[in-house]
């Protein structure tokens, strides 16, 4: 079988205020998994098995018996141990295909024609994530990225950091003129991925996953980024719009997710250790937020955005009298303005950079938020009511229990210009990820919005 279930070859490839100190986090290293495993891992073990055509269930997080008979067949075709776990040898031949590309040393014969049909992509995908290779010249023992045949963000499953950094260079390698780098780093001291595309002079920021259990924005913010990405590499358009025309004028942050640590706590990619005894232990003080599907602030209980210097006094009385007091799942402001790791590096990220406008992203409730107390940014209620109609989503503003020590409000009273809040989907968090399709296609209008009106932004 090769990597997409037919035929007898197979690829080939080179390969704190909660009163104890915050857990760290050390390099990444992939989880032995095994039957009986569960969670976000387990799940995106299963997307690698899917697209190397072994396994074709769901991706539903549980190692039983159908995903551990397509390990041992994965194993099997690739020369692996038989064994039915995933260790270090099994991920490193999966991973591939998380990621959406191989590398190959060119052989003999070797032309980027004959590569896209042995590898079902095509030569357009080959050149786009080789730039600078002659397609005429291929030399013996080039190394050359070839992107496999499906798009690299999935949208049916369960988010974590692990996924998330898999994704991003999955893309990266497929589209060279993508910029990665890091906006800071977590409670727990995992990078916080920032991604860069376009050249133009206005800056825009989007944002994703500031609170754990509303996972399901990031990949929203991943999927538009792929779009963008594939319709600039073939000169198309995104949301209607070119994305070349987009590219030029605009140069786009995203912050796919900002909350890592307990974005794992959430999905179940973090199941043991200090780190999830101390949430455990948390959460007791709260016995009526489930645990850990209610889980919104970040790994030690405070919450990332309600963090901001925004009347931060008024948000810290108002959640104390709704009885939030202490380091828990959600709400708790911290003891003072910008101690959550998490918090720090987006504000001292937006210090660093001249964010025409801003795009947070939440969930639930189908709403977009424009305003911050009296402030009304010069055009932001009016980019705010094209994104309404391209959306469906009603403009309003921000109840009043909500409304003080936010990112969208700090960034609206400091800078004066249009942010917004967007609340995705409906429902209890969190969102099932059967909601995904529904929400990208109101969201595409309002992310694609969001970077035509920042050009005429003074």
């Amino acid at each position: 079988m090769d990597a997409h279930g037919g035929g007898a070859r197979r690829i080939q490839w080179q390969q704190n205020q909660a009163g104890v100190a915050p857990p760290r986090w050390e390099e990444w290293q992939m989880e032995t998994l095994r039957p009986g495993s569960t969670g976000a891992h387990v799940s995106m073990l299963q997307l690698g098995l899917q697209r190397s055509g072994y396994y074709e269930g769901n991706l539903d997080g549980i190692y039983g018996a159908q995903t551990t008979e397509a390990v041992r067949r994965f194993q099997r075709a690739f020369g692996l141990s038989v064994d039915g776990v995933t260790g270090p040898q099994t991920w490193n031949a999966v991973l591939p295909f998380v990621r959406g590309y191989v590398v190959r040393r060119v052989q003999q014969g070797d032309t980027f024609w004959n590569l896209a049909q042995r590898y079902s992509t095509t030569v357009r995908a080959i050149a786009t994530a080789n730039p600078g290779v002659d397609p005429q010249a291929l030399r013996i023992g080039q190394s050359l990225t070839i992107p496999l045949r499906y798009a690299v963000v999935p949208t049916n499953l369960s988010y974590s950091y692990a996924l998330l950094g898999e994704i991003l260079d999955g893309l990266q390698a497929r589209y060279p003129f993508l910029w990665r780098g890091n906006a800071g780093k977590s409670t727990m001291g995992k990078p916080l991925p920032l991604v860069r595309i376009g050249t133009g002079g206005v800056e825009v920021f989007y944002n994703a996953a500031f609170h754990s259990n509303e996972w399901i924005t990031t990949p929203v913010l991943l999927k538009f980024l792929e779009e963008y990405a594939a319709a600039y590499a073939r000169g198309g358009e995104i949301g209607g719009v070119s994305a070349e025309t987009l590219y030029r004028r605009a140069t786009l942050y995203l912050m796919p997710m900002v909350n890592p640590d307990a974005v794992d706590l959430v999905t179940g990619a973090l199941q043991s250790g200090d780190a999830y005894s101390n949430a455990a232990r948390l959460a007791k003080n709260y016995p009526d937020i489930p645990f850990p599907a209610g889980w919104k602030a970040n790994i030690v209980g405070i919450d990332p955005n309600v963090q901001f210097p925004a009347n931060w006094e008024k948000a810290r009385d108002l959640k104390f009298a709704a009885g939030y007091r202490t380091p828990g799942p959600r709400e708790y402001p911290g003891t003072a303005p910008l101690t959550a790791a998490e918090s720090r590096s987006v504000y001292d990220l937006t210090r660093n950079h001249d964010f025409a406008l801003m795009l947070a992203y939440h969930t639930q409730g189908s709403i977009i938020y424009w305003k911050y107390l009296d402030y009304e940014p010069p055009r932001s209620r009016e980019i705010g009511e094209k994104m309404s109609q391209a959306s469906g989503y009603p403009l309003e503003l921000t109840p009043e229990g909500s409304s003080y020590a936010g990112y969208k409000d700090w960034y609206i009273q400091d800078y004066n210009r249009p942010g917004y809040t967007v609340e995705v989907g409906l429902g209890q968090n969190p969102l099932p990820i059967s909601q995904f399709d529904e929400i990208y296609r109101a969201n595409l209008g309002i992310l694609t919005i969001g970077l035509t009106e920042a050009s005429y932004i003074e």
